[in-house]
């Protein structure tokens, strides 16, 4: 069940880029990530709501809060610059060196989370890798 999610992501991912390419012409992108932000935040809480899942943030520990919040800065710091490089590039060319974040999170998370490196795993990192450099070589 979790690929379906995985593909409903990179779908919207997929969207996300070419909504974007066309939305920023002619606007700062500081500000796009703004205005992106905001409905990110309606449609995120809308949904806590709805499922009842409000209750549970008494339950949240420090730690749990800390790398949320340091998740939440690395994704905001993502988004400004992803927005940047889509103002002044190609977004045939940017949406792919994005997805280099597949293959730093599994050397990310071999050296941080200690995960074991499989074969497949190395094999699809070197693949991206590779693909990426072909993209804006």
């Amino acid at each position: 069940m979790w690929w379906i999610y995985a593909l409903l992501s990179a779908l919207f991912a997929s969207l996300t880029a070419i909504f974007a390419k066309i939305g920023i012409k002619g606007v700062d992108s500081d500000l796009a990530t703004a205005i992106r932000t905001v409905i990110i935040l309606v449609i995120a809480w809308t949904i806590v709501f709805f499922k009842g899942s409000a209750q549970s943030v008494s339950s949240l520990t420090k730690y749990n809060l800390l790398f949320i919040c340091l998740s939440g800065v690395a994704t905001g710091l993502s988004w400004i610059f992803y927005f940047k490089a889509l103002q002044i590039g190609k977004v045939s060319q940017v949406a792919p060196v994005d997805k280099l974040s597949v293959a730093l999170t599994i050397i990310l998370s071999l050296v941080i989370l200690k995960e074991v490196l499989t074969l497949k795993m190395a094999v699809g990192a070197a693949l991206i890798i590779t693909g990426t450099l072909v993209l804006i070589l």
